[in-house]
């Protein structure tokens, strides 16, 4: 006589081998397609794939393409969410690459290739993470929210948290951060600043308005300013770079109508007047005002930020600005603290606490939406965007083991006194998930 089988036991099991290498293998899968920014369409059905494999309550997608998962919580403890991005940047020349970049290939204790690091081997580090909890069961619910186009100006995340009828309590992103606790870092904004003149052949430069004329007082100006910008106890000082010079018309044969200068301008959070466009464009008209006191009166000045159409890979296209927000959650932050507890809880060691050198999605999360955000992720954050990117296994096996803890800690640490047992046990819907659904 046979031992007796337990048919749900296995259906809710046969998929779900949620040792570590297993989510290494899911890393590998996710290197191997490419998936520039708003080209996430193979990708996105591969995380949606797996999700439903591993047996999440709830796997959709919204109308930009984000994928989102929930594993419902057995209380009304606050929600947490778990997010990665994506979205990778171009790999360029694949000669430049000790192994191709979209190999995924595993060796010298590293998964190396585009978007190991930055940011497909920390996704699926979560995403096998959350489903760990799917027994046990969390506090509250745990949501994972993985996002199209951060690389261009964050804007699933940005869509994503406009169309939250409610948001989470907080939220962990799993970009590099060597194992330390990341808690911000500068915003960033894209402007055009524009010099118009009088066009005219070049044949007859007595006729035009030169703009070209004003490039090098306004060259100085903006050093100035960059100059004058203000430092910070914690992040970076704030730094504005001209990035592009160039010139419209651009015919060769002509004295242009416009000079535009591109600057990028890594901002402080909250920084007021300084931290404005208005502020800018003060700021040179003041300092260009003798000068242009002498020139015809079409020469003119002005300063925008940026615009870019953008499509996602679900056809949803607009132009929006490609900029990040900045943001900075103070060391003495429940979420921080509770995140540095966990760490140490399972590591022995307190782990750093300070912000990152590049923007994340967190500009949008935390510095528009205010969803308390931190970073906690395997790997050096020197190699994202570079032909050596690589995401070390024994740094990604020590995150993937602290995620239990970190997702408990943080529902405790938000969890207040009015949180009571639903009367099932598990909630079999929320406002939350409701919304995403319909955005």
């Amino acid at each position: 006589m046979g031992y007796p089988i337990d048919i749900r036991f296995w259906e809710r099991n046969m998929y779900r081998n949620l040792k570590f290498e297993s989510a290494i293998d899911f890393a590998h899968d996710l290197v191997r397609i490419p998936s520039l920014s708003g080209e996430e369409g193979a990708v996105a059905e591969r995380v949606i794939s797996e999700c439903k494999l591993l047996r999440f309550d709830d796997v959709w997608s919204d109308g930009i393409g984000n994928v989102f998962a929930r594993v419902k919580g057995r209380r009304r403890a606050p929600a947490i969410m778990l997010s990665s991005h994506l979205d990778v940047v171009d790999a360029g020349d694949p000669a430049e690459w000790e192994f191709p970049p979209y190999s995924g290939e595993i060796a010298g204790g590293c998964l190396h290739g585009r978007g190991s690091m930055d940011c497909k081997g920390p996704l699926a580090l979560q995403t096998y993470a959350a489903a760990c909890l799917l027994e046990s069961r969390p506090a509250g619910d745990v949501y994972l929210a993985h996002t199209v186009m951060e690389e261009r100006g964050s804007w699933g995340m940005a869509h994503a948290m406009e169309f939250m009828a409610e948001r989470p309590a907080a939220l962990v992103l799993g970009e590099a951060t060597s194992g330390d606790i990341c808690v911000g870092h500068r915003g960033r904004r894209e402007l055009r600043i524009t010099i118009r003149g009088k066009s005219a052949h070049a044949s007859s430069p007595q006729s035009a308005c030169s703009p070209v004329d004003l490039l090098p007082s306004a060259l100085v100006a903006l050093k100035k300013f960059e100059a004058s910008l203000p430092s910070h106890p914690v992040l970076p000082r704030a730094t504005l770079v001209p990035s592009v010079i160039e010139t419209w018309p651009a015919s060769r044969n002509m004295v242009p109508e416009e000079v535009r200068i591109v600057v990028d301008w890594r901002a402080l959070p909250d920084d007021g007047e300084r931290n404005s466009i208005s502020g800018l464009q003060a700021f040179l008209e003041d300092a260009l005002r003798d000068e242009m006191a002498q020139k015809p009166a079409e020469m003119r000045l002005t300063v925008e930020e940026v615009q870019a159409n953008q499509r996602a890979y679900t056809g949803l296209h607009y132009s929006r600005a490609i900029s990040n927000p900045g943001f900075l959650l103070e060391e003495s932050h429940s979420v921080v603290q509770a995140a540095a507890r966990a760490v140490k809880e399972k590591t022995g060691h307190s782990p750093a606490i300070r912000p990152w050198t590049f923007g994340t999605d967190g500009g949008y999360s935390c510095g528009a939406f205010h969803v308390p955000t931190i970073g906690y992720g395997p790997g050096d954050e020197n190699n994202a965007h570079t032909n050596h990117e690589r995401l070390p296994l024994d740094s990604a096996l020590a995150v993937y083991a602290v995620y239990p803890a970190l997702l408990r800690q943080l529902q405790e640490a938000l969890t207040d006194q009015t949180v009571v047992e639903s009367d099932d046990g598990i909630e079999e819907d929320h406002l939350f998930v409701r919304r995403l659904r319909r955005s």
